[in-house]
């Protein structure tokens, strides 16, 4: 099965950190994936809308390309919530001690 080049491009992105869309470009071709600015272009698009890329202009005709790092914030109070209700849930067995 072959892999979509969306996802090739993505691990090109993610790899590097960020770069620019020359760069991306003349990485691809490097690596074998020939294709047209507008292809490019339309796969930039789509990772950017799936929330994986975030692409910014830097000049009239460079862009950058980065990925997006979500990073999860823990909540305290639900994550002592958490732990409470498993310490109320194990403690309602009868013969139980922890």
């Amino acid at each position: 099965m072959a892999i979509p080049i969306r996802n090739t491009v993505f691990d090109k992105i993610k790899q590097a950190g960020a770069l620019t869309d020359s760069e991306l470009f003349k990485s691809l071709t490097k690596d074998g994936f020939i294709m047209t600015e507008d292809k490019l272009n339309k796969l930039l698009l789509d990772l950017e809308i799936m929330g994986l890329i975030n692409v910014a202009w830097i000049t009239k005709d460079a862009r950058r390309i980065e990925v997006i790092i979500i990073q999860e914030q823990v909540d305290e109070v639900e994550e002592e919530n958490k732990q409470i209700m498993e310490k109320d849930y194990e403690a309602s067995f009868p013969g139980f001690e922890k």
